[in-house]
């Protein structure tokens, strides 16, 4: 899942404050009412009807554009309950404007518990054309972020591929994901996982109004990057989503394991001691603002590799989510979806990039990779392996390259493992083309394939740049997306043959320039963090 920031995009270097700040987003706009009579606007703007209400959008570079479309109601009267469906509208309601986000920390745009607000952008509507819905679902872990990033816009996709996208938000945090059953009872049964039960509404709504827009309610895409994907991972162990999607392309975003009902209700009472209320009492919880909701979330989680305040993910409450999303084997309701998974080689680049470690010594590294790997293996024998495997390697890129295997990477693993177990169909990329900011330092980083299957490296301030280069490699990531989503396969003509995944040869498309297939490629890495066993930061 997410290793980024919780006051970021997850897009080192570049907060939502700052695309708003800088104008890439309208935020005094958002501040209005998002709509109003079908008189005060132009009549010859795109209109969709929803099943409740007309909505009004804006076309953009020829696309088709709605944004703020509800898919739910306003949460606050259900705080950590599934909601119900939106409220119906009379006349025709404004799609221009992004909705709210999810309260969280440190928020650049504006928050509510009213948040279930999903975004469109298709080349045509009502037409018959059938064509693949590529649903995005946002990173910034379980705690933070939005569908309205400027690097999540649809419109090259659309352009290039004949899609539809949706983009969406939904609940985060302790709004989402705080587990109550075992402090409150049943009816909080699905308190720990209600942010993913937003996004099973959101894919329902999808499914109901495909063809309103252009698209095939039976070709859905989901695809995500960082927390993004690890909600794509849970989604396919859920058996409220079997049935809503129907491939899945993951990006830097693994969640092999939920948080057992014992530790996040350990981490529901640590909550509610830093709230003031006693552990249960939801009616406290309920009268608090969303503010000081937040502000008790700052605690300091238990986890022995947590740094940072207390950890939201799904749980496994044996209902909404029966199971672990990917152990000890792969979700069997998912077996037939074709799914790819990807990677950076590079990840922790983007947030553990600070001087000091671009900077380390050989007597800096065994402490720095101790708190940094996340797995519990002796950092002796990791050191000495990486100066066996890569003699070449500074200390700084000892720790980079530790970090990032036993953190996100070492979770792709473990999930590519059991799917090709299973014989499901799946893809396994590695982005190895490095960015060209902070003068090549980053390399290939966390987020860094966002603006690439989006093919939108133009969009100012997008970490790959706009070089020729970083067009080429748009090109193919987003045609190899493109191409998924319309056949399930991710072969075209752009890349070399993409061969799937399988034991024991672990076939791997490194997305580069050029691009070209290997066979188990860190395989000395994969093996040495395999001695020990895998647990999801944040689970225990």
């Amino acid at each position: 899942m997410s290793d980024s920031n919780k006051n970021d995009t997850g897009i080192p270097g570049r907060t939502r404050r700052a695309f708003i700040r800088d104008g890439a987003l309208v935020g005094s706009a958002l501040l209005v009412p998002a709509w109003t009579a079908a008189a005060s606007r132009d009549e010859s703007a795109p209109l969709a009807t929803t099943r409740s209400g007309q909505v009004r959008g804006f076309t953009d570079r020829g696309m088709n554009v709605f944004r703020g479309i509800p898919y739910g109601a306003d949460t606050a009267p259900y705080r950590f309950r599934p909601a119900p469906r939106e409220a119906g509208w009379e006349g025709v309601r404004d799609a221009l404007e992004f909705g709210a986000a999810t309260p969280q920390r440190d928020d650049a745009e504006p928050t509510s518990e009213e948040c279930l607000f999903l975004n469109v952008t298709t080349p045509a509507l009502r037409d018959g054309g059938k064509r693949p819905v590529l649903f995005y679902i946002h990173g910034g872990g379980y705690n933070n972020g939005s569908g309205s990033h400027p690097l999540y816009d649809g419109v090259n996709l659309c352009t290039k591929g004949d899609v539809v996208v949706v983009t969406v938000n939904h609940r985060l945090n302790l709004f989402g994901y705080l587990y109550l059953e075992n402090l409150a009872g049943p009816a909080y049964a699905d308190s720990g996982n209600v942010g993913q039960l937003d996004l099973v509404e959101a894919l329902k709504w999808v499914r109901d109004h495909a063809e309103e827009f252009g698209g095939d309610p039976e070709n859905v895409t989901v695809f995500g990057q960082s927390g993004g994907g690890a909600k794509i991972a849970t989604l396919m162990a859920m058996p409220a989503a079997k049935g809503l999607f129907h491939r899945a392309w993951t990006m830097s975003g693994q969640q092999v394991t939920a948080a057992g009902p014992r530790a996040a209700t350990q981490r529901a009472e640590l909550f509610c001691e830093a709230a003031g209320v006693a552990p249960g009492d939801v009616d406290g919880l309920l009268a608090m603002t969303p503010g000081a909701l937040l502000e008790a979330a700052k605690v300091k989680d238990f986890s022995r590799v947590e740094d940072r305040s207390i950890h939201f993910c799904p749980v496994l409450d044996g209902d909404a989510l029966p199971r672990h999303p990917f152990w000890p084997d792969a979700p069997p309701q998912s077996k037939d979806i074709p799914m790819v998974i990807g990677n950076t080689k590079d990840e922790t680049r983007a947030f553990l990039a600070s001087e000091e470690n671009f900077n380390l010594r050989w007597d800096d590294l065994p402490d720095k990779i101790e708190k940094a790997q996340y797995v519990d293996i002796p950092v002796d024998k990791v050191i000495a392996a990486y100066r066996e495997m890569y003699p070449g390697y500074t200390p700084s890129e000892v720790f980079f390259a530790a970090t990032t295997a036993g953190r996100s990477w070492r979770g792709a693993v473990e999930e590519a493992q059991v799917r090709a177990a299973q014989g499901a169909p799946t893809w396994v990329y590695q982005l190895d083309w490095g960015s060209p900011i902070d003068n090549g330092r980053r390399r290939a980083f966390h987020t860094l394939d966002i603006p690439l299957v989006f093919d939108n490296t133009a969009v100012e301030d997008s970490p790959s740049g706009d070089a020729e280069d970083a067009r080429r490699m748009a090109e193919r990531m987003s045609g190899a997306l493109l191409a998924f989503a319309r056949t399930g396969n991710p072969n075209f003509d752009g890349i070399p043959t993409w061969d799937q995944y399988t034991l024991p040869k672990r076939e791997t498309m490194l997305f580069d320039d050029p691009s070209q297939m290997a066979n188990d490629p860190r395989g000395g890495e994969r093996k040495l963090y395999s001695k020990v066993p895998f647990i999801q930061r944040g689970t225990m």
